[in-house]
């Protein structure tokens, strides 16, 4: 698939099916994600990652909105970062889980971005469950499955293309 059909049919997945994630496919999504651009290459993220669904189960209560994916998800990344390395770390992040994001694709995985940072007292949830350590900030939580729902490829005649200056 050539990035353009890859960025096409890459749309968020909530609903997916019990078949576990193998760890092959766990590792090619999270090399890619250590493979993102960071700035001075200061690699300020972490993931933390969850396979047990005992453990994902809990994310889905994170926020009051926009967690229910969590209910259904046979894998969850956490993507948190060192704050301390650089200002740009929410950038950082954004283009780690983006690389997440586009590499589940490819591995025929559905994946859904759950913003944490900043939203309704998420963090400590996520962070309790994930044991991530009180020096990091957690960004966001990629869930991750097989798909159990259809989502059709952007149409590309209705893309904004308004929002393209020249």
């Amino acid at each position: 698939m050539n990035f353009e059909a890859l960025c096409r049919h890459r749309r968020s997945i909530r609903q997916y099916t019990e078949q576990p994630v193998e760890q092959a496919k766990l590792d090619y999504v999270l090399r890619c994600a250590l493979m993102s651009p960071s700035s001075k290459r200061t690699n300020p993220w972490e993931f933390f990652v969850l396979t047990d669904p005992e453990r994902i189960r809990p994310l889905a209560g994170c926020r009051t909105y926009g967690s229910g994916m969590f209910a259904t998800a046979m894998a969850a990344i956490v993507v948190a970062l060192d704050t301390s390395l650089t200002d740009t770390w929410q950038a950082d992040g954004a283009i780690a889980a983006e690389h997440l994001l586009l590499a589940a694709e490819e591995q025929g995985l559905g994946a859904c971005w759950c913003q944490v940072y900043q939203r309704e007292g998420a963090e400590a949830l996520v962070r309790e469950v994930a044991a991530v350590p009180d020096n990091l900030t957690i960004l966001c939580v990629i869930s991750l499955g097989y798909k159990n729902e259809e989502r059709r490829p952007y149409d590309l005649d209705k893309l904004l293309y308004s929002k393209i200056h020249q």
